[in-house]
């Protein structure tokens, strides 16, 4: 089957190549009847437009690449359908790739983004240490690369970002178990290394400070960011008769296995051990009892994320802005009042 291009359409309407593209590409120096016809023609014709063709016209690409640690947490999911929706009716195509929660990895994944250049990139940079990686995105971002990063970024690094104000939000989740009456209450934290899981830590000792919790009475013990690590470390704490009133989580996911550990082990939730989550996953509101948590604004996120990068694209403005987003605290089952 013949490939039906420009050129036949143009020499079956006895119009030049020029005029046929500028009908195609919208002009304003084509006549409203002349690009009817153009379009209607190459319908009939069954002509294809060539996509690559028209993004090297126009210097573009119009992919947008997106980096994120991991979709085993139903949050990254979200952030990125809010890219999507604010992104594809612009005309752009959304590239994702998942680092693992390796550096390494996300650097490989960046750079394979960049070899296949896409206009712009949205990092949620890994866990662990990466300065490395860091120096390389500051220096193509330095050079006029639009880049946004999103969630997991230290604040003091001038870029734009989005950011939950996790310190305040942890403040309040910790504040929240000590008024309902807890007064042994363990954090188990994320990864330390990691900016974010700093700051929910500074918001778990701060409430403990403002409400004068002597230190025998509460712990920060590195957890991870998953189920199995939660479980793991509850599992821990139940072999060393270490149980405290109240468990804070770095998320839903060790919340839901630090439950998982005390079920196993005839504990029961609330009664013998009140648990509060992080990041308000659906499975909050699924297991028994439903499990109290934060809710983050995941589709604030991927809004924001994507305003900013297209700000960087299509108007060059590349302002070093720093948005910092709010929560909600859910209070469920989990986590009753014990001065009824």
């Amino acid at each position: 089957m013949k490939h039906v291009t420009i050129k036949d359409i143009a020499n079956k309407l006895n119009l030049s190549i020029s005029s046929v593209s500028r009908a195609f590409n919208d002009k304003y120096d084509i006549k409203k009847e002349t690009k009817e016809l153009v379009l209607k023609t190459a319908e009939e014709m069954g002509y294809i437009p060539n996509p690559i063709a028209k993004k090297l016209s126009q210097n573009k690409t119009f992919n947008i690449g997106v980096v994120v640690p991991e979709f085993i947490n139903e949050f990254y999911s979200e952030v990125l359908i809010a890219i999507q929706d604010i992104l594809v009716p612009k005309g752009y195509q959304i590239l994702i790739m998942q680092s693992d929660e390796d550096p390494e990895q996300e650097l490989k994944n960046v750079k394979t983004l960049i070899n296949n250049m896409v206009d712009g990139l949205i990092i949620a940079p890994t866990t662990g240490n990466h300065e490395i990686n860091m120096d390389f995105y500051l220096k193509r971002y330095n050079n006029g690369h639009p880049t946004v990063f999103m969630s997991r970024i230290d604040e003091s690094i001038h870029v734009p970002k989005v950011l939950f104000d996790n310190k305040k939000w942890s403040f309040f989740a910790t504040e929240h178990l000590i008024r309902q009456g807890y007064k042994k209450i363990y954090y188990l934290s994320g990864y330390k290394s990691l900016g974010v899981c700093q700051n929910r830590i500074n918001g778990f000792l701060k409430a403990m400070n403002k409400n004068k919790i002597k230190p025998e009475n509460y712990k920060v013990i590195e957890t991870g960011l998953f189920a199995n690590e939660g479980m793991n470390v509850m599992e821990d704490l139940i072999y060393k008769h270490d149980i405290p009133e109240a468990l804070f989580c770095f998320n839903d996911w060790v919340a839901i296995g630090a439950i998982k550990a005390l079920k196993k082990n005839a504990f029961n939730v609330p009664e013998d051990v009140a648990v509060m989550g992080f990041t308000e996953t659906r499975m909050a509101g699924l297991i028994t009892p439903q499990l109290s948590s934060v809710k983050q604004p995941t589709r604030e996120y991927g809004i924001k994320s994507a305003e900013i990068l297209l700000n960087q694209i299509e108007n060059n403005i590349f302002d070093n802005e720093t948005t910092i987003l709010n929560g909600v605290l859910n209070n469920r089952e989990s986590t009753p009042s014990k001065n009824k």
